[in-house]
């Protein structure tokens, strides 16, 4: 019997061409491409004939809400709205990581100019300001003192949409140069990247460079668990080194893996198209 996939996207990466490729090569699946952009729901009346649809779109809140949208028409999804609901905002990330006892640095979420400065002060400087909502380690702020500090939230709160009047405010962590990006498929982390830069920001999409990072059960058990308390699936885990142990820094729910193939010798699209189609069977 043929399985029916939905490949919902925006603009098509690297990453989603390695995908569609695995996909093709699958005896026995069928792949049918759902542009974001060309969507229309008719609630309540829709019905679709996808096993399974797995989202790879790199508009959050397209993907989000289509994601809930084709739940409520009973399509399966990967990964879920409720992961994509808490990966995308970081705030929700941070509470879902508190509540399953995953260490992360101090946060602090503050509704104010005048409280957020007072949270800052009491963690003490440097301290990251984050927007709720973001990726690509845009938009973030090391603050070094107060002065810093009262120009950026002044910038923020005359510049800044709804996302930017809630203010994110994490302990810096001197990462001596890289941090750790691990990929989880389900119930296995199945490799693992360092992230390595001069800049203080070390995502690849800001020029960090991917080297492997063995798999410890340290780090497997810290992915597996972070991953477990936002909903499981496929996502990536991105991880400081502390004095006190890995801590987590965020959850990914669309996540990039073009460098980490070659660096790590696993074929991560491959194992995500094994996620997908057992779950089209399930």
């Amino acid at each position: 019997m043929t399985m029916k996939i939905g490949f919902l996207h925006s603009l098509i990466r690297p990453e989603e061409k390695l995908l569609i490729k695995e996909f093709e090569d699958r005896p026995g699946v069928e792949l049918a491409m759902i542009d974001d952009r060309k969507l229309s729901f008719n609630l309540g009346k829709d019905h679709f004939a996808y096993d399974v649809i797995l989202e790879r779109s790199i508009n959050h809140s397209r993907a989000l809400h289509a994601l809930r949208l084709f739940e409520s028409a009973g399509v399966k999804c990967v990964n879920t709205s409720k992961v994509a609901t808490i990966c995308g905002d970081k705030i929700l990330t941070s509470i879902a990581l508190e509540e399953h006892k995953v260490p992360q640095p101090e946060v602090r979420i503050t509704f104010t100019e005048d409280s957020t400065i007072q949270a800052i002060e009491e963690m003490g400087y440097p301290v990251v300001l984050k927007p709720a909502v973001g990726s690509w380690g845009r938009l973030l702020s090391k603050v070094n003192d107060r002065d810093a500090a009262e120009t950026i939230l002044e910038h923020k709160v005359t510049l800044g949409s709804y996302h930017h009047s809630i203010f994110y405010a994490q302990k810096y962590i001197d990462k001596k140069g890289r941090d750790i990006r691990s990929f989880v498929v389900g119930d296995e982390c199945v490799a693992a990247i360092y992230r390595s830069s001069e800049h203080w920001i070390t995502n690849t999409a800001q020029g960090g460079k991917a080297t492997n990072c063995p798999l410890t059960n340290e780090l497997k058990d810290l992915s597996l668990r972070a991953a477990s308390a936002v909903g499981g699936g496929v996502v990536a885990i991105d991880i400081f080194e502390t004095e006190r142990g890995l801590q987590v820094n965020e959850v990914n729910y669309t996540m990039e893996f073009r460098n980490s193939i070659a660096t790590t010798s696993v074929n991560i699209p491959s194992l995500i198209v094994d996620y997908a189609l057992k779950a089209a069977k399930e």
